[in-house]
């Protein structure tokens, strides 16, 4: 599915590279080997889950203009009074492994803490997404970390 050097997003930890493949255990399980530009962490991967746990590919750079109209969107949807319901709806978005999905959590938290603030569950989770978000697009549209910041966050105020 994967090949060395091949860049790709792990959904709970943002983009990364595969450095290597590892055969592990009695059984020769094959692992990739992950490199995630988030606190230069790696992370072992079998082969076989790839799917199961959301790994795949970063999206192409023509896709980053979808991702920022996500962004941009007007959020008026049903928003959730209740923080602790509203975490829970958020973190299974960011499961999903869908930087559409993440985009949404990002756009919504950020406007959210614009308007009334964050509880600090969301503060963390809001950096989290963030991280996620802005690790691929940093990768999809070779831009430095500076650059996609600005990016998302003019997004998000609508500029």
């Amino acid at each position: 599915m994967f090949n060395v050097g091949d860049y790709i997003v792990h959904p709970m930890h943002g983009a990364g590279v595969v450095e290597a493949l590892e055969k592990r255990g009695e059984e020769n399980i094959i692992y990739f080997v992950l490199r995630l530009f988030s606190g230069n962490l790696k992370v072992l991967v079998p082969s076989d889950k790839t799917e199961q746990i959301g790994v795949r590919r970063v999206i192409p750079e023509d896709e980053i203009a979808s991702v920022l109209k996500v962004l941009q969107r007007d959020d008026q949807e049903k928003i959730i009074p209740n923080w602790n319901h509203r975490y829970r709806a958020n973190l299974e978005k960011i499961r999903t492994g869908d930087i559409f999905a993440v985009a949404e959590v990002v756009r919504s938290l950020m406007r959210q803490d614009q308007r009334k603030g964050l509880s600090s569950g969301e503060k963390k989770m809001l950096e989290s997404a963030f991280q996620i978000l802005s690790s691929e697009l940093i990768l999809a549209g070779n831009m430095d970390e500076m650059e996609v910041e600005t990016l998302i966050k003019e997004a998000v105020a609508g500029e």
